[in-house]
């Protein structure tokens, strides 16, 4: 009875996605059209951010501030790779936690499924992923480098366990969100940390504490494995990665299980 329980729930889960599936499309419409209509240089903005990261990183580099060791390819290649895939956890990430919040007054006053506003904002990281990876091309181009091409794809394959691992945990903090605003704040410094902690803008080696806890950081191979299958076309963390793959899906489907059983609650909360 209770495996059977179980099954309904994931049946129903689905079946409440699928009819959801154009409101999805049209919250994704409005929320990307809310965010760069009124900004000066748009979409310019997904480009200009990691290129200014990058500069910043590459100027301490060259000042001694910072040694960033050899990194197998040119190194604003190996950067603007790396950020835009983690652009694609933080942005979505964000989004999907003010998601409820944003739109209290609708959630208040018209019955819908509630799962259709934090599928909606991660769409906000697949975009600048998307943009970025015009960025990506160019930098190849600039470099002379030739991507691996039978890896290319499997690389942005890749990225989806990324994805994944990002909704999941949105669907969770869109709802912790509605009773703890302080969490966007919490949620900045938390992600800031992790980008200066995990090897996406610099490698980290040797035998050190930092390098240890990076053995047990997802975002280790979530950021690492796509890269080195786009510019090496292999990789040496396949099994680590294979299990981080399953790490995402579960955290999903749990977060997304926890999302759908709230929902109920959520105006209430709002």
């Amino acid at each position: 009875e209770g495996r059977e329980g179980l099954f309904l729930k994931t049946r129903l889960m689905w079946f409440e996605l699928i009819a959801a599936r154009e409101l999805v499309w049209r919250l994704f419409v409005r929320d990307f059209s809310a965010k760069y209509r009124q900004s000066l240089l748009g979409v310019i903005w997904a480009i200009l951010m990691p290129l200014i990261t990058v500069g910043m990183f590459v100027g301490m580099n060259r000042s001694g501030v910072l040694t960033i060791k050899d990194v197998g390819m040119p190194y604003p290649l190996y950067a603007i790779i790396g950020l835009t895939i983690w652009s694609l956890f933080t942005v979505g990430l964000t989004a999907c936690t003010n998601s409820l919040v944003n739109a209290g007054a609708m959630v208040v006053k018209i019955n819908f499924p509630k799962v259709a506003l934090v599928l909606a904002a991660s769409g906000q990281g697949v975009v600048e992923l998307f943009i970025r990876m015009v960025l990506i091309a160019l930098t190849f181009l600039y470099y002379g480098v030739t991507p691996s091409w039978s890896g290319l794809f499997l690389g942005f394959i890749c990225i989806i366990p990324c994805y994944l691992f990002m909704v999941g945990i949105g669907f969770i903090l869109s709802l912790v969100a509605g009773v703890v605003r302080d969490i966007v704040n919490v949620l900045s410094i938390v992600l800031m940390a992790f980008m200066l902690l995990t090897p996406i803008l610099y490698p980290i080696q040797g035998d050190n504490m930092l390098a240890s806890a990076n053995v047990w950081n997802p975002f280790n191979y979530l950021v690492n494995v796509p890269r080195d299958l786009i510019v090496k076309g292999h990789t040496d963390f396949l099994v680590e990665f294979f299990l981080i793959t399953l790490l995402s899906v579960t955290v999903f489907y749990m977060g997304w299980k926890l999302f759908y059983l709230a929902q109920t609650k959520i105006a209430e909360r709002i």
